[in-house]
């Protein structure tokens, strides 16, 4: 996957079993946000931090949207008990993962990062070692420079 592709829809289920459809989230840019695990420090570290910003990501056009291969329940009580509370989406089939070559060699998620435009293409990527994470100050300074359609 390159910048500009046009990428599949995909449905999976977020932290209250909700069925989350990219298609029909894409009113507004979406933020995938790959990452390895649930109720780890780092990646815990990471989705606070994003949390703290997402307000702001919506006033410029972008949903916030965690995803891992972790299941529903885990995800449940990680964003309850971190006050998460945008999508977290469960892959546990590994399909939306491996299509975004977020799977490292033992089948695990990357941390990586995804921007999709409302027309349906990526508009940004970038991976990092699982032990770093942009961090939302980046995140939001790189975010809001981006010409989004």
């Amino acid at each position: 996957m390159k910048i500009g592709d046009v990428v599949e829809n995909f449905r999976l289920y977020d932290q209250f079993n909700n069925e989350f459809d990219l298609y029909k989230n894409l009113d507004q840019s979406v933020l995938l946000v790959f990452y390895p695990k649930d109720n780890t420090p780092v990646c815990t570290a990471q989705l606070v931090d994003y949390a703290l910003i997402q307000k702001e990501l919506i006033s410029i056009g972008i949903k916030i949207v965690g995803i891992n291969i972790d299941p529903v329940k885990s995800h449940n009580s990680f964003c309850f008990n971190n006050n998460i509370n945008f999508p977290v989406l469960s892959d546990s089939e590994k399909t939306v993962s491996k299509y975004y070559g977020a799977l490292n060699l033992i089948g695990k998620n990357k941390r990586k990062l995804v921007l999709i435009g409302k027309d349906k293409r990526i508009k940004y990527i970038k991976s990092t070692l699982p032990m770093f994470f942009i961090h939302s100050v980046h995140l939001l300074n790189k975010m809001s420079k981006m010409q989004l359609l």
